[in-house]
């Protein structure tokens, strides 16, 4: 007697199920080992093997998608739901929060089991949508940019959204190029990171986030600079430390003056004199690429405070624009047999990665880089979904002082 091949290797041929209602070809014959339809939650089981034939059904007719490929329409079909609810909890809309999670369970597990693929150039034919947005930013360098593109990733992935990421490296032709060439590719917004918006004038809704931009059809994430300056100052005047170097950040960042206001502001309330020979600033030559290093390296902190070590070391504290500036200034200290925080107290800003692990460990302001990020996306989502509503011009977030090792009590006259 002859056996089959897969019965030899103890395995069995795929079985075909066929859905209730099913008309089978006239020229096939029934076998034993056909099975008998079964349900699940009300849904007819269609194993994956059977894909082909699950779509063929489903479709009533001619297949029209790709072998392999469940469309919206027969999702719904097989799970006896509308296309609209399906398409609410497979794009976690906010109104689907109204349908049982029972419901939401079970087409999440369908979806999942079917391989449903969404058509995104039909929905964008429907919704006059392209589904994507363009994010302008200046790098993605360790340090803020990395952190706000997290929270941003988070945001636009959870709601099926691809973005297009351009990096203008400051140029401000570069600036005003990228929009229109993202415009032409039919974005449906704009996420600007830390980027200039007032030269950009597109169709279509804009968030920024830290870029203060005074601009109509913006909406712009911002920290409450003041706040932050205040838990830095206060920190190291408690500490005793009255002679502070500042380390202000280059002009072509919009965070750079506004943060410097707010040192100057927080300096007159709790009575600090700022002594103009011990602030310094991160220039254009230590923000250039043409010297040859990244302009978001510890260079950009390390050139500066070895400028001012050779004028004076008549400080006790430094405040640095950001994180990255402050390793590059504790390593200049060093460098000069300088003791952080023994000689120099060093407090950065941001919080990025790193800082809890660099030598000492960074006393640094916290931005909520990530939050900023989600937050930029969902309002951008939100205003490309309604793009009648009113929006706030300034959504305001909050820092947070994280003391580490880096900073300690002001070492005492001689």
């Amino acid at each position: 007697m002859k056996i089959a091949q897969d019965e030899v290797l103890g395995q069995r041929p795929p079985q075909i199920l066929r859905p209730v209602g099913t008309v089978r070809n006239p020229r096939s014959r029934p076998t034993s080992r056909e099975p008998e339809n079964r349900y699940i939650k009300g849904e007819t089981l269609f194993p994956p093997t059977c894909q082909t034939c699950y779509n063929s059904c489903m479709a009533k007719g001619r297949l029209s998608t790709p072998p392999g490929h469940v469309n919206l329409r027969m999702l719904a079909e097989h799970l006896e739901l509308s296309q609209t609810t399906v398409s609410l909890v497979l794009n976690n809309s906010p109104s689907a929060k109204s349908i049982p999670q029972e419901t939401r369970d079970r087409v999440s597990e369908a979806a999942q089991r079917l391989n449903y693929r969404p058509n995104y150039f039909a929905r964008s034919l429907r919704q006059s949508r392209s589904m994507s947005v363009g994010v302008l930013a200046p790098d993605l360098s360790e340090g803020y940019f990395t952190r706000v593109m997290s929270g941003v990733v988070q945001e636009l992935t959870a709601a099926h959204y691809f973005y297009f990421t351009a990096c203008h490296d400051w140029k401000r032709e570069l600036i005003e190029k990228y929009p229109r060439m993202l415009v032409e590719r039919a974005v449906d917004g704009f996420l600007l990171l830390n980027t200039p918006a007032d030269h950009i004038d597109v169709p279509v809704p804009v968030v920024a986030i830290s870029a203060h931009s005074a601009a109509e059809n913006i909406t712009n994430i911002v920290l409450d600079h003041h706040l932050a300056v205040g838990q830095a100052l206060l920190h190291l005047y408690s500490l005793g430390h009255r002679r502070i170097a500042f380390m202000r950040g280059p002009r072509a960042i919009p965070d750079s003056e506004y943060r410097w206001e707010s040192i100057q502001q927080v300096a007159r309330e709790i009575d600090l004199k700022i002594d103009p020979a011990l602030v310094i600033r991160i220039d254009h030559a230590g923000w250039s690429m043409k010297d040859g290093y990244h302009p978001m390296a510890p260079e950009i902190g390390y050139r500066p405070m070895q400028g001012l070590l050779e004028k004076t070391r008549d400080f006790t504290a430094i405040f640095c624009f950001n994180d990255i500036a402050a390793i590059g200034a504790i390593r200049a200290l060093k460098d000069a047999g300088l003791a952080v925080p023994g000689d120099v107290s060093v407090v950065g800003f941001d919080d990025i990665l790193s800082a809890a692990y660099s030598t000492p460990s960074l006393t640094t302001v916290r931005q909520p880089l990530t939050e900023m990020g989600k937050r930029g996306a969902q309002v951008l989502l939100e205003r490309i979904a309604n793009r009648e509503q009113e929006y706030a011009s300034e959504i305001v977030m909050e820092p947070e002082l994280v003391v580490r090792e880096s900073t300690g009590p002001a070492p005492a006259a001689s």
